[in-house]
């Protein structure tokens, strides 16, 4: 995984070929967000666990879902043997008596899962990467085998593919200190920037998305989550007070593709 420190500085070198659109609402032109992600965030168990993983007789797991009516578990590596640390990587999905393990799949903050039923299919998400400010997730869409409930990954969303689909997806107007956000040339949230010693808002891209971006599995089926953050004429760090969290259907095939509708604000 690439742990380098994102900064709002840093992005702003991709950022110069996004233009301001000729559609305006009262007067205040809309522009598409800038992302902070520079590339696609790449997940592997390190290599000194995955040696000690290869002669391991007992994973230590904990669990992460239990759907007892269609007997699919999944579960998180948390030690191997000799009290050695998995270092937040590892994954173990169980169907029936076959469990698959995913070495590379992240399980810290609790990943949460949720299985439909209808469509056989496993949603996860999985954080991979944390910290102040900073939680982003990526989504696994898992199935099982015909012949044997050997499980295996079907297709995923990586941060910067989604990233770079909600840039094209969403976009923004600033008139004073209100920041109107737009999906599909509709209005979708308005929120009211309250900081005043940050020396107002960057006037060339205040607006920047990739270090919140999480998945909601309640509904049955993914919504991406993502919360803007605003950059300030000072500090190198993106602030999310008085941010809404905008969230949207996912619509993904087998092949990896996938579309977002239906955007919305929720409450955070």
């Amino acid at each position: 995984m690439n742990r380098k420190k994102l900064r709002v500085l840093a992005a702003i070198l991709i950022s110069g070929g996004m233009g301001v659109l000729s559609a305006c609402t009262g007067g205040a032109p809309q522009k598409e967000v800038s992302g902070v992600l520079e590339e696609p965030v790449v997940c592997q168990m390190p290599d000194s666990v995955k040696k000690v993983l290869e002669t391991t007789a007992k994973l230590h797991q904990f669990e992460l879902m239990s759907d007892t009516a269609n007997n699919v578990s999944v579960f998180g590596i948390g030690e191997l043997d000799g009290g050695v640390s998995a270092e937040g990587y590892g994954v173990v999905v169980v169907k029936n008596a076959t469990s698959t393990m995913f070495p590379d799949i992240r399980n810290s903050r609790q990943p949460r899962a949720f299985y439909d039923a209808d469509a056989q299919t496993l949603w996860l998400a999985s954080c991979v990467m944390e910290g102040t400010g900073t939680n982003v997730e990526q989504l696994y869409k898992i199935q099982f085998g015909t012949d044997n409930d050997s499980a295996r990954i079907v297709a995923t969303i990586e941060p910067y593919a989604m990233q770079q689909k909600l840039i094209g997806a969403l976009k923004y107007s600033v008139k004073g200190d209100d920041i109107s956000f737009f999906a599909n040339g509709q209005q979708v949230a308005t929120a009211t920037n309250h900081v005043t010693d940050m020396g107002g808002l960057d006037s060339d891209d205040p607006i920047w998305i990739g270090e919140q971006m999480s998945y909601d599995l309640n509904a049955g089926h993914p919504r991406v989550c993502v919360v803007p953050g605003v950059k300030f004429t000072t500090g190198l760090v993106l602030t999310y007070d008085d941010m809404p969290t905008l969230s949207a259907d996912i619509e993904m095939g087998d092949d990896g593709t996938f579309g977002l509708k239906e955007m919305k604000v929720i409450d955070n």
